[in-house]
């Protein structure tokens, strides 16, 4: 089931690329990632509210608190420098670039989290690197 999801993601990520970029004419960066996040914020608790996962909140620990904050702070750093780019470059290459980010989570998985790397996946997150250089050169 993950497969279905990542595509979903992928497939939403790339229209978030887009409906940025026509969303951004004549607007800053940080007023239109605040705008983005507030939808985003109606959106994940009306999720939680109406499947009625809510009493999970009961059940959190400490360690998920701040690492779910951290996420959350690296979340919108990323948007914001995200919203940045958007502002002054194309889509065709800074959504790309972005992209950068999964060869990292990748790297990070293997070293922190101590994933199992394949030869499959290994090949990939290096022709994301570059893909990436290509385009940044």
């Amino acid at each position: 089931m993950w497969k279905y999801y990542a595509i979903l993601s992928a497939i939403f990520a790339a229209a978030t690329a887009i409906l940025a970029k026509v969303g951004l004419k004549g607007v800053n960066g940080n007023v239109a990632t605040a705008i983005r996040t507030l939808v985003i914020i109606f959106v994940a608790w009306g999720i939680v509210l109406a499947t009625g996962e809510i009493s999970q909140i009961k059940t959190l620990s400490k360690n998920n608190l701040i690492f779910l904050g951290l996420s959350g702070l690296a979340t919108g750093l990323s948007w914001i420098f995200y919203f940045k780019a958007l502002e002054t470059g194309n889509v065709s290459k800074v959504a790309p670039i972005d992209k950068l980010s999964v060869a990292i989570a990748m790297g990070l998985a293997f070293l922190i989290l101590k994933e199992p790397i394949d030869a499959k996946t290994l090949i990939g997150g290096c022709l994301i690197v570059g893909g990436s250089i290509v385009i940044l050169l």
